[in-house]
């Protein structure tokens, strides 16, 4: 009887220790495999009840578990503050909407979130891995519901003080974000649709190995409504887009490394790709279409920076203003600040290759934006902008296989304008004053080292009275097989002013000139003028303000 009481405990722990050792097996192999539907959490997408605690449920569970899919169903799910976790994939049904709560009070910061133009948001991650969101659905701010007025001040062109008077609109900055991540490794957001936002769509902070593809956004709804926002992210690929926003499409503020966008459709009232102050380094953006844009399509505006290696081919534009703005702003030592946390600036190596352009006069407001957008002086007649500061230089900068066609109607006036404000500002800043357009109808570069131009064609549709090119105090250009529209009745089709080492190969006048060529200054040297046609020009040369004759060699 005790050995058989004995082998009965015995042989009943060993069928237990086996249960549990496959229990735990299993386990292990069903790990990241699950589905949680929220609405096995309770959530109800009637489009009304508050789902916040039940979604957050499901994703702390499947969070705990190891990791998997939450899943949100057909229907519209209202929901305040989500955070999202490591490993874990939030799917979005095609008939499913995840709607962001009307109601403020729904909402909180995201917690580990640096502040900075808020961080009240939508759905949040931080120090996350391995997070993905896709799925056919939508993902909605309902952002109408906090639309004021009035933007959050950060305009380029507010004052320190922005609302003086005391009974203006405060300023609206204490509103939810769609999405904010920071800090995160490994994130993956695709095919899902992205939409009516009460601030910018998506904020990347900090992140790395960052995989966006075949995401659509269409973000008009309020002001400052960004698409994607990056800052000090590296090793980030961003493919098959389609972005369509109020504000800047993709800002690249911060120091952003090894970045590609391709393949992607964008058009915004401000700016498609937008560079701030930091490191920003080896970036190639290649098969893009933009239309529609109305604020420099391509703004590299900083201060405390350091740019360089940057890539921008097959290019189309079709209705913008102010093509490309390269420029320094903002907090530069070298610009005369005080700011001396940086020891040096620059703005060197970048490139554009088979770029394609129509150019409006001014902006337009779009029909799909329910406010009227100002337009700034400076927006009027632009151009693309190389503008050094002082002896702050842009280096390196070429343009090979570009067509820009401009609209024209530049004035004499406009064409006089000799003294350009040596200002640390946005692109459309520097032309802020009468009569509000740059000098040049074409290319305007200022403090620019090492220029080149090949196979480059500038196109009017209307007379314009500006020079299609000035190089002012440029230091080594080579422009190669340069095709210019010009006016009869303009000064020059080109302008020079103080640069040296300069070679035009093989140019060429499409429409009557006057004068091909108007050197400027005391401090030109060098420069050579080889082949091309000239015949529509009545003048190759003319030299003016100290200019000497004996600096330019004209070779036929």
């Amino acid at each position: 009887m005790i050995r058989r009481l004995f082998l009965t405990t015995v042989l009943t722990g060993i069928v237990c220790t086996a249960f549990v050792q496959k229990s735990y097996a299993i386990a292990e192999k069903d790990k990241g495999v699950g589905v949680y539907n929220v609405c096995d959490y309770g959530a109800v997408g009637d489009g009304v009840t508050l789902n916040t605690v039940s979604i957050q449920n499901a994703i702390d569970a499947c969070a705990k578990d190891g990791g998997g899919t939450v899943l949100i169903p057909g229907g519209n799910f209202v929901t305040g503050t989500l955070e999202l976790k490591s490993n874990m994939t939030l799917h979005v049904s095609a008939s499913g909407k995840l709607l962001g709560s009307k109601t403020k009070e729904d909402y909180r910061r995201g917690e580990g979130v640096p502040s900075g133009n808020g961080n009240m948001v939508l759905l949040y991650a931080v120090n996350a891995k391995n997070l993905s969101i896709d799925g056919n659905g939508t993902i909605s701010g309902q952002g109408a519901a906090f639309y004021t007025g009035t933007g959050d001040g950060t305009s380029p062109l507010s004052s320190k003080n922005p609302n003086p008077d005391p009974n203006a609109i405060p300023l609206n900055r204490d509103r939810p974000h769609l999405m904010i991540f920071y800090k995160c490794d490994n994130l993956k957001i695709r095919d899902i649709f992205l939409t009516e936002s009460a601030y910018h769509c998506m904020r990347i902070l900090n992140c790395t190995h960052v995989n966006f593809d075949g995401i659509r956004i269409y973000n008009r709804i309020n002001k400052n409504n960004d698409g994607f926002h990056f800052n000090s992210c590296e090793n980030v690929k961003i493919s098959n887009c389609e972005v369509l926003c109020q504000d800047d499409a993709c800002a690249l503020f911060g120091s952003n490394k090894f970045v590609t966008v391709t393949n992607c459709t964008f058009s915004t009232r401000w700016s498609i790709f937008r560079f701030g102050s930091g490191d920003s380094q080896n970036i190639c953006v290649s098969n893009c279409l933009i239309y529609d844009t109305y604020g420099c399509p391509i703004k590299i505006s900083a201060g405390n920076c350091r740019i360089e290696n940057l890539t921008f081919s097959n290019i189309i534009m079709k209705n913008v203003t102010g093509p490309i703005g390269i420029g320094y702003s903002g907090g530069s030592k070298r610009s005369g600040d005080k700011d001396t946390t940086v020891t040096e600036s620059y703005l060197r190596n970048i490139a554009f290759n088979g770029i394609r352009a129509s150019v409006r006069i001014e902006p337009v407001n779009h029909p799909d934006i329910p406010f009227e957008v100002k337009v700034n002086n400076g927006e009027q007649y632009s151009c693309i902008s190389l503008n050094g500061l002082g002896n702050n230089y842009i280096e390196n900068i070429s343009f090979t296989d570009v067509q820009v066609t401009y609209e024209g109607g530049g004035t004499a006036e406009m064409a006089a304008k000799r003294a350009v404000q040596q200002l640390s500002a946005e692109y459309f800043g520097v032309w802020n004053q009468a009569p509000y357009g740059p000098p040049a109808y074409g290319l305007y570069a200022r403090n620019v080292k090492g220029l080149t131009l090949n196979n480059v064609y500038f196109q009017l549709k209307n007379p314009d009275f500006r020079p299609a090119v000035i190089l002012d105090n440029v230091i080594g250009a080579n422009l190669t097989n340069l095709n210019m529209d010009g006016n009869a009745k303009a000064e020059s089709t080109m302008r020079f002013v103080n640069s040296q080492d300069i070679l035009v190969s093989s140019p060429r006048i499409t429409t009557p000139a006057a004068t091909f060529l108007q050197v400027e200054g005391a401090k030109n040297s060098n420069i050579t003028i080889e082949g091309g046609d000239l015949s529509k020009a009545t003048l190759p040369l003319t030299f003016a303000k100290e200019a000497k004759a004996n600096t330019v060699m004209l070779r036929k």
